[in-house]
């Protein structure tokens, strides 16, 4: 595991924190947000309330807790709630009594930004849901806000990392008036629609495993991650942005070489194909002999980068205050006038029910002058 030597130094102090506290997780029925809330519940908390907009994960989040903890004496509950609506609002103002905010909600698909309309429910889930839901804790008077962000917002190439770069700029605004800290951390290995949980369901459907051969990134199973959420959100000071530190379990890796690795853990071999319909016509045939057919190929899709990183050379750094995971330092800055400028803008595109994709690009341009958006044309769902 990799914060294992960070939580054994603090786990008398971290436990102590989180039994005598109330929490409400946010998106806490999504792979990060049920990693996070088994984090939070084994610690015996006195009060854990969990939204979600996903019914059926909830479900499955329950059972799961009861099933591998059982039951705590303090108030645990499930709410199947949109956190833009009214009726999550009303929740909000029944109660609100939480010492820690934890928003672990998100669009999180680099897919999500092939058209103007699934873009702009991105920006208003990553971006104006997390400064509502801010807004909100600060009149409610709660301790402490946590919001997850990506390492694609470090030098971003995509819609999806800028809208969480932008989400960083918003939270900076707020820290003003209540202490929050967030996350950056790698891919969450089998995380839901991610490429890895895509292998799970081409072996079940017995169809071929597709992968790109050039791009990399880092991985953490999902406790490491919901350990990393934790952390930051107990141990970290106003404005921090935790990321695990790199090491020998955590490198970067390309996906047709996780894909192979995969298979390998099967007992599988890769049967390397030219082609989709090669691919798809071997998945008729030859699924025996222990091979696997795969197409592993360049990738060439927008948003698309070739590396992750975790922090850009202009953000300084604690590298001492933990054995496993480094620290963002981030001062109070911010420009109010380019927040507003950018509230206002999609206000009225939202008011005037028409915008476009080229619009929303160049407003995020605007607002991440180095933004280095390439727009290829071709998206993930014309791949296999």
């Amino acid at each position: 595991m990799l914060f294992t030597d960070d939580l054994t130094s603090r786990d008398k102090e971290l436990s102590e924190i989180v039994s005598s506290s109330k929490f409400l997780v946010l998106g806490g029925a999504g792979s990060i947000g049920q990693a996070v809330a088994k984090e939070i519940f084994k610690r015996s908390p006195q009060k854990l309330h969990i939204v979600d907009i996903s019914e059926n994960n909830m479900v499955e989040l329950v059972r799961d807790i009861r099933s591998s903890f059982g039951y705590i004496t303090g108030d645990f509950k499930t709410f199947a709630l949109d956190i833009g609506s009214i009726e999550y609002d009303a929740f909000w103002a029944a109660d609100g009594d939480f010492d820690y905010v934890l928003n672990l909600s998100a669009i999180k698909h680099v897919r999500s930004e092939k058209d103007s309309f699934t873009l702009m429910r991105m920006i208003e889930t990553n971006i104006f849901n997390t400064d509502k839901t801010i807004k909100q804790a600060i009149k409610k008077g709660v301790k402490k806000y946590f919001c997850v962000s990506t390492d694609k917002a470090a030098n971003p190439v995509n819609m999806m990392g800028a809208s969480k770069r932008i989400m960083e700029m918003f939270v900076n605004r707020r820290s003003v008036d209540i202490n929050i800290s967030m996350a950056r951390f790698a891919n969450v290995a089998f995380s839901d629609g991610s490429l890895l949980y895509g292998f799970n369901q081409r072996i079940q459907k017995k169809q071929p495993i597709v992968a790109p051969n050039d791009i990399k990134r880092y991985f953490v199973i999902p406790q490491e991650s919901g350990e990393l959420c934790l952390m930051s959100c107990i141990f970290g000071d106003n404005r921090d942005i935790f990321f695990p530190k790199l090491s020998e379990n955590l490198h970067l890796i390309t996906f047709s070489e996780i894909a192979i690795r995969y298979l390998e853990a099967r007992g599988l071999e890769p049967l390397l194909c030219k082609s989709e319909d090669e691919a798809r016509d071997f998945a008729k045939t030859s699924l025996y002999k222990n091979k696997w057919p795969c197409l592993f190929t360049e990738s060439d899709t927008t948003g698309e980068k070739d590396f992750e990183e975790f922090f850009t050379d202009d953000e300084l750094l604690d590298m001492n205050k933990f054995q496993n995971l480094g620290v963002i330092k981030n001062g109070l800055y911010y420009d109010n006038d380019m927040l507003e400028i950018f509230a206002n803008t999609i206000s009225k595109f939202r008011k005037d029910g028409k915008w476009s994709k080229k619009q929303l690009v160049d407003l995020f341009h605007k607002m991440i002058p180095n933004f280095e958006h390439i727009e290829t044309g071709k998206f993930l769902d014309s791949k296999m």
